[in-house]
């Protein structure tokens, strides 16, 4: 989107300079990519004129620019001649998107350009340089050197495609004050022609025609407004529909009336029938392509192009002038489609106001008549063009909840309004009908949004505001979870939510969500696991010569592709060696026990039972676990299988970590975490004769399980006995509640001993 300052304080009286605006229309969510402030041409007279000697058609001028001395320019104009005045670009000046440079042309330095009308972009001559009047004064510019402001729009944004809508934001955020626009409105007057809408993707329809018009130039302040935002201005019909477009995003068309046959009328293309657009490309089209038609056949693609057909001409003297709303997904699934992008179909694209096709239409006649004079005949609404009903319950209270920070009620009241909100109080409960422009909000937390980006993204930090209970706005649960990740020597790994269909289908036998129109064909899917965005990452670092690893990632999978079909999940990978090599020793490969650390470290001191079952695709099937709460699987961990690694060329040994759901996690809920006991811990060692095949993490799970003042279980000895048995010793740690007895001890001792010799079909040894 590209417009000039001059056109912006038209409706926002302010005193900011361009630098200033730049800088507000950033902080408020609209990225200006590029501001230019060009250097006019200025007029120039020829005081010597010689042929070049290495050129049969170009010249060599000396110039009178104004300055102290004259300025030699290389000129291949056939009109170039003594005495003649015209315009001369200097080096700095930018002409047609190309900045003019001091070089040589043939051997001979030219200091400048001479330049014709359409290179000044005010006309179409382009068979010699512009000829100016003999008083022009020399040395002054020859057009205006508009500031250029151009500004990257995201789809949420289509207000901002009119120089108003950009005003208003403007001043809601304090930078001037918004001139409301005086537009007169649309009044019918009968005629010989009428409009029918024979679909409902055509909501309103607005058509004025005007006979008895002389085709002529627009006047200079629209011409030279087109011209500065890279729009060749042509004639007035067709710069007045351009001029409408950019001054209020509402799109328009202008049609021959001669060559219309009879009403107008909106409707499906039928299967099969051809349309030639405006350039002569033949189209194809289907029953889901809107077209503007006539008794004769096809007049445009609407919402996208004109077609050949009915298009303005230098000889028209009857014309008609199209304002309409069309639907946003049939223009969108139309210009896909054929491929066509115009900018037309990317307003209306994105929705544009339905209540402005009236004036806009008015406005263009306005432009039209007063170049080109002529008298509307015929002035016909069709359709609807009130405001669509939305209304959002929202409570003021709802910006603290979102944000952490607290505005005064008065002070959102008063942004809502300048931002063009209805906004009608109820007690606590606030109805808010937006302007018509902003399609975009529809839920209170774009609400929210709009009060933070004019009340300053900037102030979040440095808010001294109430903040949410005893919590911060960025304590949270997932932020808890990193925060012990990152002490641990993890780091955050961020990717994409798209996944890849086969690799996906290879780590596990989750549903997959294909999607329709992948950005690349290496993310064909919504990700079901974390752990293909990962991998792939460990992949590419190995490439490179970095196999030692530590990653985590905390995102969202999707189950499914209905609305909530998606939770949070945590995927912990560790590659390589432990730490970096060093003279004081051989450093250590990881291991499952590593992840398993990390796992334990969340639990924060739950309890949990561990089992080797059911082993998922991406595990070595006897270097895998899960943590088990009840019936309840909370996390698993495990050796990366070896076929899976071969598979995505990964060669460094790599174990893994998943919590399909944090919300598993009941240690990193806030306010679950362990508190430190006032009484001194206690160790007691128990030895058990089992059979050789029985884990010792079984029997240390039992151990675990028998009283919940049991914190640890660590086992520090295991060896073959010559009976197919073996013996398993380790220590527990108690953690004392209150004052403990020998008796409570003693009693607790026999708690552990008779769970572990019934789960695990084990006997105390005793000695």
């Amino acid at each position: 989107m590209k417009w000039t300052y001059d056109w912006l304080i038209e409706y926002l009286k302010t005193d900011a300079t361009a630098e200033q605006i730049a800088d507000t229309l950033t902080r408020i969510g609209l990225e200006i990519e590029d501001l230019q402030s060009p250097i006019a041409p200025i007029a120039a007279k020829i005081v010597e004129c010689k042929p070049h000697e290495n050129s049969d058609h170009l010249h060599v001028l000396m110039v009178d620019d104004g300055g102290a001395t004259l300025r030699q320019v290389v000129c291949g104009a056939p009109n170039a001649r003594v005495g003649l005045i015209s315009a001369l670009a200097v080096p700095g000046c930018v002409i047609g998107g190309m900045e003019i440079k001091s070089g040589k042309l043939r051997g001979v330095l030219s200091d400048g350009m001479m330049c014709s009308a359409r290179e000044l972009g005010i006309g179409d001559d382009h068979s010699g340089i512009i000829e100016l009047p003999a008083d022009t004064k020399i040395g002054s510019p020859v057009i205006d050197a508009k500031t250029v402001f151009d500004a990257g729009i995201t789809p949420n944004r289509p207000d901002y495609l009119s120089v108003r809508g950009i005003a208003r934001d403007l001043a809601a955020a304090g930078v001037g004050e918004y001139v409301v626009p005086a537009d007169a409105e649309f009044k019918t007057i009968a005629g010989a022609r009428a409009v029918k809408l024979e679909t409902p993707k055509c909501r309103a329809y607005k058509m004025i025609e005007i006979h008895g018009v002389n085709i002529a130039p627009s006047n200079k302040k629209i011409a030279s407004r087109l011209a500065a935002i890279g729009i060749n201005p042509k004639n007035a019909p067709i710069d007045a529909t351009n001029y409408i477009c950019y001054d209020m995003a509402q799109p328009m068309h202008c049609f021959d009336a001669d060559e219309i046959n009879g009403d107008i009328v909106v409707r499906m293309a039928h299967n099969g029938e051809n349309f030639t657009d405006l350039f002569g490309n033949v189209h194809e089209l289907t029953e889901n392509d809107m077209v503007i038609a006539d008794a004769s056949g096809i007049l445009a693609l609407a919402g996208v192009i004109g077609g050949a057909r009915g298009s303005t001409t230098e000889n028209t003297k009857n014309i008609i002038l199209e304002s309409a709303y069309f639907d946003p997904v049939s223009v969108r699934k139309s210009a896909k489609r054929l491929g066509i992008s115009t900018d037309a179909s990317y307003r209306y694209e994105r929705g544009i106001d339905p209540t402005i096709t009236g004036p806009a239409a008015v406005a263009a006649a306005d432009i039209i008549m007063s170049a080109c004079g002529g008298k509307i005949v015929c002035a016909y609404a069709a359709g609807d063009d009130t405001a669509p009903d939305v209304q959002i319950k929202y409570c003021p209270g709802l910006f603290e909840r979102k944000t952490g920070m607290y505005l005064a009620d008065d002070f959102q009241y008063d942004i809502l309004t300048r931002l063009g909100y209805v906004v009608k109080m109820s007690g606590n409960v606030w109805t808010l009908t937006p302007p018509p422009a902003r399609v975009d909000v529809q839920i209170p937390e774009t609400v929210v949004a709009d009060l933070l980006r004019i009340y300053g993204y900037e102030k979040i930090a440095t808010s001294s505001a109430h903040t949410i209970g005893d919590a911060r706005p960025h304590d949270t649960h997932e932020m808890d979870i990193k925060t012990l990740l990152a002490s641990r020597g993890l780091n955050e790994c961020r990717s994409f939510g798209f996944g890849n269909l086969s690799t996906e289908q290879l780590l596990s036998d989750k549903p997959n969500v294909k999607i329709a129109n992948p950005i690349t064909a290496d993310y064909d899917t919504m990700r079901n696991s974390l752990l293909c965005g990962l991998l792939t990452a460990v992949s590419n670092n190995e490439k490179r010569g970095y196999a030692d690893l530590g990653l985590f990632e905390l995102g969202t999978v999707f189950d499914g592709d209905m609305p909530g079909g998606q939770h949070t999940s945590l995927c912990i990978v560790r590659t390589g060696a432990t730490s970096p090599k060093h003279w004081t020793g051989r450093n250590r490969n990881v291991d499952v026990y590593d992840v398993k650390s990390d796992l334990i470290a969340l639990m924060a001191g739950q309890r949990f039972t561990i089992s080797t079952d059911n082993a998922p695709r991406w595990a070595h099937p006897y270097r895998y676990a899960a943590l088990y709460q009840g019936k309840k699987c909370i996390a698993e961990f495990g050796e990366l299988h070896p076929s899976i690694a071969k598979k995505l060329r990964i060669k460094t040994n790599t174990v893994i970590a998943i919590v399909d759901d944090i919300q598993n996690l009941p240690a990193c809920r806030r306010g679950t975490s362990p508190v430190l006991s006032d009484f001194q811990p206690l160790t007691r060692d128990f030895a058990f004769i089992v059979d050789t095949d029985t884990m010792a993490e079984k029997l240390t799970s039992a151990a675990r399980g028998a009283d919940n003042r049991i914190t640890d279980v660590v086992v520090f000895d295991a060896f073959e006995l010559p009976d197919g048995k073996k013996s398993i010793a380790f220590t527990i740690t108690i953690q004392p509640t209150d004052n403990m007895s020998d008796t409570d001890l003693l009693a607790l001792q026999n708690a552990v001993i008779c769970a572990v010799e019934k789960k695990c079909n084990a006997q105390i040894r005793d000695k």
